[in-house]
C-alpha cells in the first residue's frame, strides 16, 4: 500500500467511527476559534502562500466542478435539465447520481443513460474555475489530487501530474473485475450517443462488454459497483505518494478546493494530517459551506468561506496572464 493510500485508510476508519457526526455535516475534530481575516485579506494571503510555496498539492473535489457549472450531480439544476432532461422527464428523478441509481427496466436504456452521463463529462470544455486555478499555478511545481471523475484536470495537465484516485470517465472495466484491465470508453460512448439519437435506448449490440469474459463493462469509477482497485488504481495513488515524499521537507502548500462531507477521508483529513506532520507544510481550503480548520493547525492554515469560482477568479485576476488554459507539457 502506498504512503497516501495508507493515510486514506486511516481516515476512513475515523469516518466509520464518527459516521453520525459526518452525516450531520460536522467534523469530530476540535476546530480553531481564531477570527477570520476579511475576504480581501484572505485573497492576499492565498496569493502570498502560493508565491512563497516551493510546491503545491491541489486537492480538487466535487465543489470545484460544481462552481463552474458542473452542478448536475445532486439536484434538478438547469445543467441537469440541459444534459439529462429527456430521462428526467420520463422518470422524474433529480440529479445525475439519482439516475445512476435508478432501476431501468431494460439494459439498453440503462446504457443509454450511462452513455449520456459519460458523454456529458467527456465532452465538457474546461470549466472557468479550473482555468483560473491554472493561472494561479503558473510557474509553480505542483501536483493535482482529485476525487472528481469528470476529466477536467486531465484536459489541462499531463497524466503524470494528476492523481485520479476515484476513477476516470474515460475508461471502462469489467463489471465482474475478472481481469486487472481498463480500456477506452470514449469511442464506445460516442457510438452509443450517435445510435441513441433523441431516444433513450442504445442498440443491444452496442452495450460494451469485457473483452476477457464477455460480461458487461462498466465505467472505471467508484460508487456504482465493483470499482477495480488494480494496477491503474495503485498507480494513481503512487503518483501522489511519490510527489509528497519527494517534497516533504520543502515548503509545501496543500490547497483544498470543494470538499464536502461525503468523502473527507480522501483529501481533507489527509491534508490536515500532512500539514500537522510535515515541517514546513501550509494549508488553505476554499469552501462555500464548511469552515473547518482544526485547532492543531490553526497557525499553519486558513479557510476561505465563499464561492470557489469567485475566490479563484478574484485571486487569478491579480496574476499576469501567461499560458493559462493550454495543456501543460
Amino acid at each position: 500500500m502506498s504512503f497516501y493510500e495508507n493515510l486514506v485508510m486511516q481516515t476512513q476508519l475515523n469516518y466509520s467511527r464518527y459516521y453520525g457526526v459526518y452525516a450531520a455535516g460536522k467534523t469530530p475534530y476540535e476546530l480553531a476559534d481564531k477570527k477570520a481575516l476579511t475576504y480581501e485579506k484572505q485573497i492576499e494571503a492565498l496569493l502570498q502562500e502560493l508565491e512563497e510555496a516551493d510546491c503545491v498539492v491541489v486537492g480538487g473535489a466535487s465543489g470545484l466542478s460544481a462552481a463552474g457549472g458542473g452542478d448536475f450531480y445532486y439536484g434538478n439544476t438547469p445543467s441537469f435539465q440541459k444534459y439529462f432532461g429527456k430521462f428526467a422527464k420520463k422518470y422524474g428523478f433529480e440529479g445525475a447520481f439519482a439516475g445512476m441509481q435508478f432501476s431501468f427496466a431494460a439494459r439498453e436504456e440503462r446504457w443509454g443513460y450511462i452513455a449520456t452521463f459519460l458523454n456529458t463529462t467527456q465532452k465538457a470544455p474546461v470549466r472557468e474555475p479550473y482555468l483560473d486555478l491554472d493561472r494561479l499555478l503558473q510557474g509553480k511545481d505542483f501536483h493535482i489530487l482529485t476525487t472528481n471523475q469528470d476529466t477536467q484536470f486531465v484536459k489541462l495537465y499531463p497524466e503524470e501530474k494528476v492523481s485520479e484516485i476515484q476513477g476516470d470517465h474515460r475508461f471502462f472495466q469489467c463489471s465482474r473485475c475478472c481481469e486487472d484491465d481498463t480500456w477506452d470508453a470514449v469511442k464506445p460512448v460516442e457510438e452509443m450517443i450517435q445510435a441513441m439519437g433523441e431516444g433513450t435506448f442504445v442498440p443491444t449490440e452496442l452495450i460494451p462488454r469485457c473483452p476477457h469474459c464477455g460480461a458487461e463493462a462498466f465505467p472505471w469509477v467508484r460508487g456504482y459497483g465493483n470499482f477495480l482497485q488494480g494496477k491503474k488504481y495503485d498507480g494513481e495513488y503512487q503518483k501522489i505518494s511519490e510527489y509528497i515524499q519527494k517534497n516533504r521537507d520543502k515548503k509545501i502548500l496543500f490547497l483544498e478546493l470543494g470538499v464536502g462531507r461525503m468523502t473527507p477521508m480522501f483529501i481533507q483529513e489527509p491534508f490536515w494530517n500532512l500539514t500537522l506532520n510535515l515541517p514546513k507544510a501550509r494549508y488553505i481550503a476554499v469552501n462555500d459551506r464548511y469552515d473547518f480548520l482544526p485547532k492543531e493547525i490553526e497557525d499553519r492554515g486558513m479557510v476561505i468561506m465563499g464561492d470557489i469560482a469567485r475566490v479563484l477568479k478574484d485571486a487569478a485576476e491579480s496574476v499576469p496572464v501567461k499560458n493559462a488554459g493550454k495543456k501543460r507539457a
